[in-house]
C-alpha cells in the first residue's frame, strides 16, 4: 500500500512524498486531536515552478506566483492529490483524513496571513486542531526547518508547498532529512523589501503583510507618484524603514490598491516571497539543490526602482530595472 500511495500522490502532482510514524509527534500534538487513532501521517510536497518565480525576479509580470504558485496549488492540485491518496487508503480499510492548512486560522494571537486579507483572518477558534504544518513536514523527511522557519527541501529549496493525510494505517517511516542546507547566511532577512525579518529569523507578519502587498516602491513598478499621500512617513513607507505596529499595518493595508487579487481570496505577492528566492539562490549558488538548471536563477544584481517619482509626483517614463530600461 505505501509503493500504491506513492504512485497514486506523483500522479496527481505531489513531488515529494514522506511518511512519519505516529511515535514521532508528542502525544499533545493536535494531530491526535484530529484522530486520536493516528499511525503514520503522510506528507505531500508540490514544487512551485521556478518559472513561476521569474516574472518577479525581473520584474516584468506578477500575476503568476500568485495564481498559479499559491491559488491552483492550494485550491485545486494539492485537494485532488489529497482526496485520491486518501480514497486510495479508505478503499484497503483504513481511515484517512485529508489535512490542506486553513489560511484564514491562525494558531498566534495578533497574527495575521499575508497571502489573505487580514480582515478575513480568524484566531482562537479551531486554530487548535490545526496542525503545525511545518512540524509536520520535517517529521515526514521532506526537508528541514530555515533560519525563518520555512521549509527547504534538497531539490527545491523553499520552493514548496505541502499537505498531509492522517491514517491509522501503519507504514513504513521515511527517514528524517538530516542533510544541512541553511547554513544561517541570513540572505532571507537582507532581501526583505520591509526590514520583516529580525536577526534571529523571527517574521513579523505584519510587516511582511505590507510590504508583501507592495508598500516598497523600489520594489513595485504598479505604485503611482501620490501613493500614500495622506501618510506623514509615505516616504518611509515607500522605501521600507517605516515603523508601524499591527494597527499602523492595517491603515497602510488598506490604502494598497495598486495590483488587483486573485479571483479568491489571495493577495497578490509584490514581493514574490523575495526571502524565498534569496535563498534558492544562495542555495544554488553553494551546489546544494539536487535539481539543476542550464541557467541561474539570478544572473547579476538584483534591481531596484528609484524612488523620483514619489518626491515630484510624476511618474517616471521607464523604469530602471537594475540597469535594464522598461
Amino acid at each position: 500500500m505505501r509503493n500504491a500511495i506513492i504512485e497514486c500522490a506523483k500522479r496527481y502532482g505531489a513531488d515529494l512524498v514522506g511518511f512519519a510514524p505516529a511515535d514521532r509527534f508528542d502525544q499533545n500534538d493536535s494531530l491526535f486531536r484530529i484522530l486520536p487513532s493516528a499511525k503514520t501521517v503522510i506528507g505531500l510536497g508540490f514544487r512551485v515552478l521556478r518559472g513561476i518565480y521569474r516574472g518577479v525576479e525581473e520584474g516584468t509580470t506578477y500575476y503568476q506566483y500568485t495564481t498559479m504558485g499559491v491559488e491552483n496549488l492550494e485550491e485545486t492540485v494539492m485537494p485532488l492529490a489529497l482526496i485520491n491518496v486518501a480514497n486510495l487508503i479508505e478503499e484497503e480499510g483504513f481511515e484517512a483524513i485529508p489535512q490542506r492548512k486553513n489560511p484564514l486560522i491562525l494558531n498566534e494571537e495578533g497574527t495575521t496571513n499575508p497571502e489573505v486579507d487580514y480582515t478575513d483572518v480568524v484566531h482562537g477558534v479551531t486554530a487548535e486542531h490545526q496542525l503545525d504544518f511545518l512540524n509536520c513536514a520535517v517529521q515526514c523527511g521532506l526537508g528541514e526547518k530555515s533560519l525563518i522557519g520555512s521549509l527547504l527541501t534538497k531539490d527545491y529549496g523553499p520552493f514548496i508547498r505541502y499537505c498531509f493525510i492522517l491514517t491509522d494505517a501503519e507504514l513504513e517511516p521515511t527517514p528524517l532529512f538530516t542533510e544541512k542546507l541553511c547554513d544561517g547566511c541570513g540572505e532571507c532577512i537582507k532581501a526583505c523589501p520591509g526590514r520583516a525579518i529580525d536577526a534571529n529569523g523571527l517574521v513579523d507578519s505584519w510587516r511582511c503583510a505590507v510590504y508583501y502587498n507592495g508598500a516598497n516602491g523600489t520594489k513595485n513598478p504598479f505604485m503611482p507618484p501620490e501613493a500614500f499621500a495622506d501618510f506623514e512617513n509615505r516616504m518611509d513607507i515607500i522605501e521600507g524603514n517605516a515603523e508601524f505596529d499591527a494597527e499602523g499595518a492595517k491603515e497602510i493595508l488598506n490604502n494598497i490598491y495598486f495590483y488587483p487579487p486573485a479571483k479568491h481570496f489571495y493577495r497578490t505577492s509584490i514581493c514574490g516571497r523575495a526571502c524565498d528566492r534569496a535563498c534558492y539562490i544562495h542555495l544554488e549558488e553553494k551546489g546544494l539543490l539536487g535539481k539543476s538548471f542550464h541557467r541561474k536563477f539570478r544572473e547579476g544584481e538584483d534591481w531596484r526602482l528609484s524612488t523620483t517619482q514619489f518626491v515630484t509626483g510624476k511618474r517616471e517614463k521607464e523604469w530602471d530595472f537594475g540597469g535594464k530600461k522598461k
